[in-house]
């Protein structure tokens, strides 16, 4: 395997970003979302969404490579107070403690080689160094490959779920939480 890296991104890597979002939602969320949904996806938007994100926030990215390819990236931030309430919404007494891993993506053809974990310890180690004490993330129920990875990573279900509406198909979600400390394998 080539050289792997995670580095902050910069706003040159929305491009790369956004393509990696779109390639692999494609791939691994055609059973879970409508093919409208997928067809859809705008590339010149989403690059607009992540040079924003990149250069004013709220979420910081990373992004992974593997030798001169960009393969993956992750957003995080401070959570939102409603992602990180109670079921009911009551807000959690750490919610100001609270980050929040909104994406976190590897192009399918790069998966399995490490990029994930070193993308979710270089997030935790930022948001640490923010203040924060723990994470959360939302996945889709039926994303047993995504919640396997999260589970991998001592990330556990807290019980709350919430239903998106997927192009007029619900989503169903559930809640991961757990450290931002995490010790990679080697």
């Amino acid at each position: 395997m080539a050289e792997a890296t995670v580095r902050p991104a910069e706003p040159s890597d929305a491009a790369e970003i956004a393509r990696i979002q779109l390639v692999t939602w494609r791939a691994a969320y055609r059973d879970l979302l409508p093919a409208e949904v997928l067809d859809a996806l705008d590339a010149a938007e989403a690059e607009a969404t992540w040079r924003h994100t990149i250069e004013q926030g709220p979420a910081r990215v990373f992004v992974a490579s593997e030798g001169r390819w960009h393969v993956g990236f992750v957003a995080a931030g401070v959570s939102p107070q409603d992602d990180s309430a109670e079921a009911d919404g009551t807000p959690v007494p750490d919610a100001d403690r609270v980050a929040l891993v909104s994406t976190l993506l590897v192009e399918p053809r790069w998966g399995r080689r490490g990029h994930g974990g070193r993308l979710l310890a270089a997030a935790g180690e930022a948001m640490r160094a923010d203040g924060l004490a723990r994470g959360i993330s939302w996945v889709a129920e039926q994303d047993k490959a995504s919640l396997g990875f999260w589970q991998r990573a001592g990330w556990t279900a807290d019980g709350t779920v919430r239903t998106l509406d997927a192009g007029g198909r619900p989503l169903r979600e559930v809640r991961l939480t757990g450290t931002l400390g995490f010790e990679l394998e080697s």
